[in-house]
């Protein structure tokens, strides 16, 4: 089937829990499906070449930068955005409480990629050291410079979720 801008393609992709199964142009990046086609709007869009990481999503546990994957590569996979987090009685993730409590965040620009990149850090190193945040977050990038109190952020989360 050709749409206006090419190929079309049927999917279904499970996001935060919810299966959606949509036709999707071939050449549709991961990014511009979970904001435009879904409508989740937390997972920004930074520089469309892989280097920011402020797209990041977890997809079937690995993080990912969704400007470097096509929509219809993600068939059959389960996806997590930014949206996922927030189960907290406070209405919030223990790692979004860190962040707010440690000021892991400026402009708010980056940080879902930082909360996912910690997610993942943490579901498969709950005790992580400082030199080990630092090497995870290498995918992130944080413009207002934050880095400090992101990695303190992410210690916080760490101690708060044994």
């Amino acid at each position: 089937m050709a749409g206006e801008g090419g190929a079309v393609h049927s999917i279904e992709v499970t996001v935060n829990g919810e299966t959606h199964q949509v036709a999707v142009e071939a050449r549709r990046l991961l990014v511009h499906f979970i904001r435009e086609t879904l409508g989740m709007r937390g997972t920004h869009i930074g520089c469309d070449s892989g280097n920011c990481g402020a797209c990041s999503v977890i997809c079937d546990g690995q993080l990912i930068k969704s400007c470097m994957m096509l929509a219809v590569a993600a068939e059959g996979c389960e996806i997590e955005t930014v949206e996922s987090l927030g189960e907290g009685a406070d209405g919030l993730d223990p790692i979004q409480a860190a962040f707010k409590e440690h000021h892991g965040l400026q402009c708010g620009y980056c940080t879902p990629g930082f909360l996912l990149n910690a997610k993942t850090l943490l579901a498969e190193n709950p005790n992580p050291s400082e030199a080990e945040i630092r090497r995870a977050l290498k995918g992130n990038l944080c413009r207002c410079t934050g880095y400090v109190n992101i990695v303190r952020s992410i210690e916080a989360a760490a101690e708060a979720m044994r």
